[in-house]
């Protein structure tokens, strides 16, 4: 029995980055080229690129692209894909490129060289009706919505040649996972099926909950930190690490679990992005997705449940992946112990409900974890991390939100 298949009809990984031998040439060469200045959202994309996450995609799309990925979840050549990956501009910076032309790929925030797109295309799109198709919404209190209606008013669309991975080699040595060495990773430890969970906040008991049922249930566990952009009042990477990797060595049997980080932003668009997150780790080899309560969901966008349903409405071979669904998990005083409204009989005035959200806001306000909420070890360095902040971090609580990620 073998890893479960990369995306795409080819059935291979292919990564965009150029190897390192060629790229000092490459880099010289961009130097000279007209630039676009790419937001944190796109740059994260083209490293997701570069490493092969984002299989089978050759570069930013174009507009039968953008619009299939819309309507439909697939790409012209009939590829599932759930979220349109784009790259924007202003009327004036896309009015001096002709097509077949290359330009540098330039990160706004660091200045730092990325790339370059061979230009294939350019096109406008209805921002609302990409809004509103993936998001499911256009309000732009909504962050991804905030993000996709500041885009330039043109798409270049064409293919890529990665030249950097950023920050994220340095930042998170050892942590930072391309899809083909987390592949070599899982064959060395002699799993074939492996489940992905997806984090972006640091594990609770809930989490910890869901982790171990997969343990049992497939070979590996892969816990795959997102290291992009999040939201004000999410908890940094570099603090969640510490955070799980705690956790895995005092409450976790060894070689069950194998934790790496994600160079993915988040875009908050539950039900779509779990797609999304699950067409990555099939990238990266995972068989099996965790798929909770509220996944990649922010405020009351998305009903708790919407990002396991979700997986039932597209076509039954449009991922070889699976999501592994779980329902709602607390702590019951009676059961002294995790359980689900599946495993646990008891009234709720004996559970406790666990999440991410409520976790982070008590921590944040100084107040009181109540006791099961949290392993003491990881509660210890949250509790250091918001003692160091200088400034009071805000997080709202939504209808739904108590459930994310």
């Amino acid at each position: 029995m073998a890893l479960i298949n990369p995306h795409g009809a080819a059935k291979v990984l292919m990564p965009r980055l150029v190897p390192d031998g060629g790229r000092t040439d490459e880099r010289q060469r961009a130097a000279s080229l007209p630039s676009i200045t790419m937001t944190s959202r796109e740059t994260s994309d083209l490293i997701m690129m570069g490493i092969g996450a984002f299989t089978p995609l050759e570069g930013f799309m174009g507009q039968a692209d953008w619009k299939g990925v819309c309507d439909d979840f697939q790409m012209a050549d009939g590829t599932f894909w759930p979220i349109p990956i784009t790259l924007s501009t202003d009327q004036e910076t896309a009015g001096g490129l002709r097509d077949g032309s290359e330009v540098a790929l330039v990160d706004g925030e660091t200045g730092e060289l990325m790339g370059t797109l061979e230009v294939r295309e350019k096109y406008e799109v209805d921002r609302a009706h990409e809004c509103r198709q993936v998001f499911r919404t256009a309000d732009l209190a909504h962050p991804g919505v905030a993000n996709v209606m500041a885009q330039g008013d043109v798409n270049l669309a064409g293919s890529v040649r990665v030249l950097s991975e950023g920050r994220y080699p340095v930042q998170y040595p050892g942590l930072y996972m391309h899809p083909a060495e987390a592949r070599t990773a899982f064959e060395q430890r002699g799993w074939n099926t492996v489940a992905a969970l997806q984090l972006r906040n640091p594990m609770h008991r809930s989490h910890e909950h869901l982790a171990k049922i997969a343990v049992e249930v497939c070979d590996g566990l892969f816990i795959h930190q997102i290291l992009g952009k999040l939201k004000p009042g999410d908890i940094p990477a570099e603090v969640r690490v510490r955070a799980v990797n705690t956790l895995v060595d005092r409450y976790f049997v060894p070689g069950t679990c194998l934790q790496a980080g994600l160079p993915l932003e988040m875009r908050y668009a539950g039900p779509r992005e779990a797609l999304l997150h699950a067409t990555v780790r099939q990238n990266y080899g995972c068989s099996r997705l965790i798929v909770g309560r509220d996944h990649a969901g922010v405020g009351d966008y998305y009903g708790p449940f919407d990002a396991q349903r979700i997986f039932d409405e597209i076509p039954k071979d449009a991922l070889e992946i699976r999501p592994l669904k779980m329902t709602i998990t607390f702590y019951c005083f009676k059961c002294d112990g995790m359980a689900s409204d599946r495993t646990c009989p008891h009234e709720k005035e004996h559970r406790l409900n666990v999440s991410g959200t409520m976790l982070r806001k008590t921590l944040s306000e100084g107040g009181e974890v109540a006791d099961h909420f949290s392993r003491p070890e990881v509660l210890a360095i949250l509790r250091d991390y918001y003692a160091s902040l200088e400034e009071k971090v805000e997080v709202t609580l939504h209808r739904h939100a108590k459930g994310e990620r």
